[in-house]
């Protein structure tokens, strides 16, 4: 079981080369990732999102990727002809604006001049490069892996917990449920004797008892979340759970409510609201699980 929340980070060298990928993970009902890298790596996005799309299903992911590179590099150097016009026009307005003033200038002062000249390395993801990113991923990847196991084998135990404590309501609801009819014919019989003085239709408290209990009766309610208990504990072994337990929460409450709306009977009433509460409070847990 792996929780969404979690972070990792990976560093690889190689030949001067140092790469670090960091990968951090929050919920998100879908796989949703951002990458931000050097530009050096802008056609490589795609490899990344596959890589991690092969190890997380769902989620919000941000992948950060950032090197520095030690090794000589060929430099080239572009001129901005646009902004050296810009400067050169600049500078034969103040001539005719000032035509006193000695021009002292020249081609080399303008290649000093802010932005005209650039130096761009030529870069390029080559072998070396391309091999630090995929070893800097994969240490990345495995630690969030980890750091998510962890996280996810704590909301394990808190779900299982909780799971424990819906059964019990759910086994004292069922004890509680037989009692419900028997408890109203005895009723309905000491209100007939009070009413009628002693008069009672037995026939007539059978029929209305037995109309009573079929109403109120909940046992395919309670069949329905036990097997739901022990689908959840099967499903919590698996990996990828969040989706699974998600549908399956939805149809503990469905049963919750249903005998909440049948049950004539303030202490089944009261056992299931406690029900929905631990519902609630696991629904709220698996909103982090992949």
């Amino acid at each position: 079981m792996y929780s969404m929340t979690g972070y990792g980070k990976g560093v690889c060298r190689m030949d001067d080369v140092e790469l670090t990928v960091e990968i951090k993970s929050v919920n998100n009902r879908f796989f949703d990732l951002a990458v931000k890298s050097p530009r050096i790596f802008l056609g490589y996005e795609e490899h990344i999102r596959s890589a991690v799309h092969a190890r997380v299903s769902r989620g919000h992911i941000d992948v950060f990727v950032s090197y520095t590179d030690k090794r000589e590099r060929e430099k080239n150097y572009a001129v901005d002809l646009s902004v050296a016009r810009a400067y050169i026009g600049a500078a034969a307005e103040l001539k005719a604006a000032f035509p006193a003033v000695k021009d002292d200038t020249s081609l080399s002062f303008y290649l000093r001049l802010p932005d005209v000249v650039r130096t761009e390395e030529v870069v390029s993801a080559d072998e070396t490069m391309l091999r630090a990113l995929d070893g800097a991923l994969d240490a990345a990847l495995s630690a969030h892996a980890d750091m998510r196991l962890a996280e996810g084998d704590r909301l394990k135990a808190d779900l299982l917990a909780r799971m424990n404590a819906i059964e019990a309501l759910t086994k004292k609801i069922a004890a509680r449920a037989p009692l419900v009819a028997e408890e109203y014919r005895k009723k309905l019989i000491e209100r007939m004797t009070e009413f009628l003085g002693g008069k009672v239709d037995e026939t007539r408290i059978l029929t209305e008892a037995a109309i009573f209990a079929d109403k109120c009766s909940i046992d395919e309610e309670l069949t329905r979340l036990f097997s739901h208990i022990r689908a959840f504990r099967e499903i919590c072994m698996l990996e990828q759970v969040g989706r699974k337990l998600d549908f399956l929460v939805q149809e503990f409450n469905r049963e919750c409510n249903t005998i909440c709306s049948k049950a004539s009977d303030g202490g089944i009433t009261a056992d299931a609201l406690s029900m929905k509460n631990e519902i609630e409070k696991v629904r709220e847990q698996i909103q982090n699980l992949e």
